[in-house]
């Protein structure tokens, strides 16, 4: 085979050059750092709220009872109204009691008839004691006569007056303003024979009672914080309660609580609480399951740190937040520092206050907490952090949004 001339082999050479000058410029470039949003973090006090199931109860319930024997005539109201107290609601027949009453009123009568006789004769004796025409025995058994005959006209009034009372029971009436329920006793029905039978119930709504309780050992946790300093708890009288509807918003009044057990309940471990509410609006009904926050005081120098920014696993809370990585060299297994890297930082977050978590360990003041791009974010990988600016409103045509409130700021 025949040399190349030294004209070709240069040519040669030089495209290969080319060749190689070209792989170079090629090769792939590193991608800029990940843009991610961040707040600061600032310590503050927050509510010492605990949420809690609740359930609604009447502020009064009134049994309405038979409080006489007889027939159930009618029912005077409809079920499921408001009503008055005092307004009848059922009507029992009057007639066997009306005719007790005319039977005691005629042995009142007759009484007060013999009361008048024996008056008559003890006077007339006492009139002639003194003249002997009756003898000592005499007067002494016209005055007992007497003071026996008016004694049974007191006991007749008496009798006429409990006649009177049962027959006035045959109109059963209200006892208190409220809600009347269902009719429990059906026209014709023989009631209050033997007992006092169960006609209705009566319950009065225009405010109720918020029935929850609270374990032993977050009161304990509580009054731990509080003997530190980290917490102040307020006084039953300066304690409020908040309800959450079941659409997740919150009721508009605030109920106060007037009520903390001082015994635990031991078969459930928890301490039994109740606050009153006002329901001027009759929307809350007795029995309703309701998430209780109740506002016990206030945490000092906690984070409240938004929802978004909270992560999970198995082991704990962290957020990420944006400080110095440290990742180990493939090529010298030497550890190596990564400037302005994510860096998941474990937290503790046990409660909520409106969208954000009560952050009370695991950060420090001048964190800066990623909030935004936290999928771009990877653990003690680099990113580009800028203050989060807040989500642009649903059909901004410029897309423009409003800063952010930093983390621990005011809600």
């Amino acid at each position: 085979m025949k040399p190349l001339p030294l004209r070709t082999s240069l040519l040669v050479v030089g495209l290969a050059a080319a060749l190689a000058a070209c792989h170079k410029q090629e090769a792939p470039q590193q991608p800029p750092p990940p843009e991610v949003g961040v707040v600061t973090a600032q310590p503050q006090d927050a509510p010492l709220v605990q949420n809690q199931v609740g359930r609604l109860s009447s502020y009064r319930t009134a049994d309405v009872r038979a409080r006489v024997p007889g027939i159930l005539l009618r029912r005077l109201y409809d079920e499921g109204t408001d009503v008055k107290a005092g307004q009848p609601l059922f009507k029992i027949d009057p007639q066997p009691l009306k005719a007790e009453l005319d039977q005691q009123l005629a042995s009142l009568a007759s009484a007060r008839a013999s009361a008048a006789n024996a008056k008559a004769q003890a006077d007339r004796a006492r009139s002639l004691i003194g003249k002997n025409y009756v003898s000592r025995q005499d007067l002494d058994t016209a005055e007992a006569s007497e003071r026996t005959t008016a004694a049974a006209v007191k006991q007749s009034e008496a009798a006429v007056q409990a006649a009177r009372i049962n027959l006035g029971f045959t109109d059963v009436v209200s006892p208190i303003d409220g809600r009347a329920g269902q009719q429990q006793v059906t026209e014709g029905a023989l009631v209050g024979q033997g007992d006092t039978t169960l006609l209705t119930q009566v319950d009065q709504i225009d405010k109720l009672y918020v029935n929850f309780s609270m374990s032993v050992a977050d009161l304990d946790t509580m009054r731990k914080a509080a003997a530190a300093g980290n917490a102040t708890l307020s006084d039953n009288a300066k304690s409020t309660v908040t309800i959450e509807l079941p659409d997740g918003s919150d009721y508009t009044e605030k109920g106060q609580l007037d009520f903390s057990s001082a015994v635990v309940n031991p078969q459930t471990g928890t301490v039994n609480l109740r606050a009153l509410l006002a329901n001027p609006d009759l929307r809350l009904l007795p029995g309703q399951f309701v998430t209780v926050k109740a506002d016990l005081g206030s945490l000092h120098n906690v984070f409240l740190v938004p929802q978004s920014a909270v992560l999970r696993d198995a082991n704990s809370a962290y957020v990420m937040v944006v400080g110095e990585g440290h990742v180990k060299d493939p090529q010298s297994g030497e550890d190596k520092t990564i400037p302005s890297a994510a860096v998941r930082r474990p937290i503790q977050a046990d409660r909520l206050v409106g969208e954000n978590w009560v952050v009370t360990g695991g950060l420090k003041q001048g964190d800066q907490i990623i909030v935004q791009g936290l999928p771009k974010a990877r653990e003690n990988a680099p990113v580009k952090a800028s203050p989060a600016t807040a989500a642009a409103p649903s059909g901004n045509p410029d897309g423009k949004a409003a800063p952010q409130a930093a983390a621990g700021g005011k809600q």
